[in-house]
């Protein structure tokens, strides 16, 4: 499902950012609603390409792969909601696990599955999510490093993105995923759009920079 032919003479000028529709009977999708808004947009000379991803398992593996061809991109950050987070959360690792508290957009709802059969048990984000933090709390905006991305379809994308980049195609490539709060009208706690959107163009831009992950303490990088 993941493993895709990459056509020849990729040309790394593009940035991929993925948010999800909305769901679990919500109206909006934080996530969504900052990748629109980053549609377009010009980052450290490349083109960020944003796209909506369905809130379903499996699928949403789909559609991301289709976009990975489609935009040939050097660099791949989706995003998520996560209710109950006050930070923008980049997340450290992705596992093989399927386990969902509710139903998809679809009505799927798996139990204890892998997202890929005999894959490995988890990956590590490709994106130096340190110097991301350093950039975010530089900035004034509340931000942290997770070390779960739960197990719902954020999960699931976020494993088999970099399954996918662990293929010999994508050789180069980097992504992970960044979890994002409410916006206030869905409750607390919440982040207001425009800072959602500040925040994660920095962590875009800071990616791009960075090739070489900073080594310190989350708590000590001030």
């Amino acid at each position: 499902m993941l493993d895709r032919d990459s056509p020849a003479g990729r040309k790394p000028a593009t940035v991929l950012v993925t948010g999800f529709d909305p769901f679990g009977g919500s109206p909006t999708n934080p996530s969504w609603h900052a990748v629109h808004a980053l549609n377009g947009r010009t980052l450290e000379g490349r083109r960020v390409v944003g796209a909506e991803i369905p809130t379903v398992f499996g699928t949403s593996l789909d559609r991301l792969a289709e976009l990975m061809v489609e935009h040939q991109p050097e660099l791949v950050v989706c995003t998520g909601q996560a209710a109950g987070r006050s930070a923008i959360s980049l997340e450290r690792v992705a596992i093989n696990v399927n386990d969902a508290r509710i139903p998809d957009n679809a009505g799927r709802k798996p139990i204890d599955t892998p997202v890929v059969k005999d894959g490995p048990a988890a990956y590590f984000t490709k994106l130096p999510i340190k110097a991301m933090l350093k950039a975010l709390l530089d900035e004034g905006i509340n931000a942290e490093v997770s070390q779960t991305a739960g197990t719902f379809v954020c999960n699931q994308v976020f494993y088999g993105l970099m399954h996918l980049l662990d293929q010999r195609q994508w050789d180069g490539v980097r992504g992970g995923l960044i979890h994002v709060p409410w916006l206030p009208e869905q409750g607390q706690p919440s982040m207001r759009l425009e800072e959602i959107v500040r925040g994660l163009e920095l962590a875009i831009t800071c990616a791009l920079r960075t090739e070489h992950d900073i080594r310190k303490e989350a708590g000590a990088l001030n």
